[in-house]
């Protein structure tokens, strides 16, 4: 049945009745309310009692392909971790893909992200892993010739092809295009794949200003430019891009990815990690007008894809470095995660709202996380953890049920099944 009923659910502080029909939200009312009794009938009633809804997370930025990579480069500085990342990837497969994938879409789904902005390698397959699962997946031909002319013929041809596949999917999945970053990207392909997505209206997704590194070689080599100002020069940069980590800022960096409204990514966690750095300019990005969003990057460098944990760390470093308690209050920081995604992506997602896609969270608040006088909210991000997730909806349709992901024992065996397709670690670090 496509019609769920979810009775006596808190949102917004109020006890509700939510109706979903066809994937959608088509009601939101006081609980107990007549408008729904008609509709009872002929829906699945769910009682909620004791539990409240929050939008399902938006996760802007990650490599679900990287799922069974955690601990592969810890401890080492962003461009050894990248050149161990490269070496690894040479030997995997569309198998290897979809297996990572589905344990990516596990994690997601027990930790309530709803919707991934992906950036990772054969796409199909990934493709195939998220519609498994039920998640709502924007799915990224990556562009990385590694400046490299015949590979950028090569691939070329091949996002004509994921395209026109794509073009046929027919289902709530998105297809994007992904530029890897423009140290890894000739300027010829970095025009032609802006082009090739502007032409389909296609979102494009780049890494950006990651790293001190990437600012001092991009201004050696491109005329004292940033990576913002070069991309900019080469009119890449507008309301369709989503800059992922935009870490590294000049004040006309900012005013640029402002005035173009750009959609800037934060990864704390994956900055953190390795060292990338930690002074994410928020109120600035803010306040010249760029979309702020959150996401975790990849296991390989995050360790995991649980953006409740992302939240409550970008907040409190974002407090710590600024000297401000104030800084990232929670009203932004949960429209980070949720609705300014959906503005980002195009979509009707983030919002517990009729006609909002129907991407809910049932968060069971009747434990010690949420024992206190403050807000849903406050206790959500501060003091719980993804655990208090007790069912998910994703276009619909429940994707878990108290806790239980249907297949998850399967999904991990056969995940470890392919582990032997990576070499060994000793061989990445000779």
């Amino acid at each position: 049945m496509s019609r769920i009923l979810l009775k006596n659910i808190v949102t917004e502080g109020v006890e509700s009745d939510i109706l979903i029909d066809e994937g959608c939200i088509v009601a939101v009312v006081p609980a107990g309310s007549e408008d729904l009794e008609d509709a009872a009938a002929f829906a699945e009633v769910v009682d909620c009692t004791g539990k409240a809804a929050f939008p399902g997370f938006v996760n802007m930025h990650t490599h679900a392909g990287m799922a069974l990579m955690r601990g592969i480069g810890e401890d080492i500085a962003f461009h050894q971790w990248l050149d161990r990342i490269w070496k690894l990837e040479l030997a995997i497969d569309d198998e290897y893909v979809y297996h990572a994938t589905k344990v990516a879409c596990l994690e997601m789904i027990k930790t309530g992200t709803t919707t991934f902005n992906d950036h990772y390698w054969h796409m199909p397959m990934a493709h195939k892993a998220a519609m498994e699962m039920g998640l709502r997946p924007v799915l990224a031909y990556v562009i990385c010739d590694r400046n490299d002319p015949q590979e950028s013929e090569r691939q070329k041809a091949q996002c004509q092809e994921m395209y026109e596949q794509a073009m046929t999917w027919n289902d709530h999945s998105t297809f994007a295009i992904a530029i890897h970053a423009i140290y890894s990207v000739r300027e010829e392909m970095i025009l032609w794949a802006t082009q090739f997505a502007r032409e389909r209206g296609l979102k494009i997704h780049i890494h950006v200003s990651e790293t001190s590194k990437e600012i001092e070689d991009c201004k050696a080599q491109h005329s004292g430019m940033s990576p913002v100002e070069y991309l900019d020069s080469l009119g890449v940069l507008g309301p369709d891009v989503i800059a992922a980590h935009t870490l590294w800022l000049s004040e006309n960096d900012v005013r640029i990815l402002g005035e173009r409204g750009v959609n800037c990514v934060h990864n704390v966690n994956s900055n953190l990690k390795l060292a990338s750095g930690y002074r994410f300019l928020y109120n600035e990005l803010r306040d010249a007008g760029a979309n702020i969003c959150l996401g975790t990057d990849g296991c390989a460098s995050s360790n995991n894809l649980d953006m409740l944990e992302t939240m409550k760390t970008s907040a409190m470093i974002q407090k710590a470095w600024r000297n401000d308690p104030s800084a990232m209050p929670l009203s932004e920081l949960t429209a980070m995660a949720t609705e300014n995604a959906g503005k980002a992506l195009g979509l009707e997602i983030g919002k517990i709202r009729e006609g909002a896609l129907a991407d809910i969270l049932i968060v069971d608040t009747q434990n010690y996380n949420f024992l206190s006088p403050g807000s849903f909210e406050a206790n959500f991000v501060y003091s719980a953890h993804s655990d208090c997730i007790d069912s998910v909806i994703c276009n619909g349709k429940f994707v878990m049920r108290s806790r239980v992901v249907e297949g998850e024992k399967e999904i991990l065996a056969e995940a470890a099944k392919v582990m032997s397709k990576l070499p060994s670690l000793e061989s990445l670090e000779a």
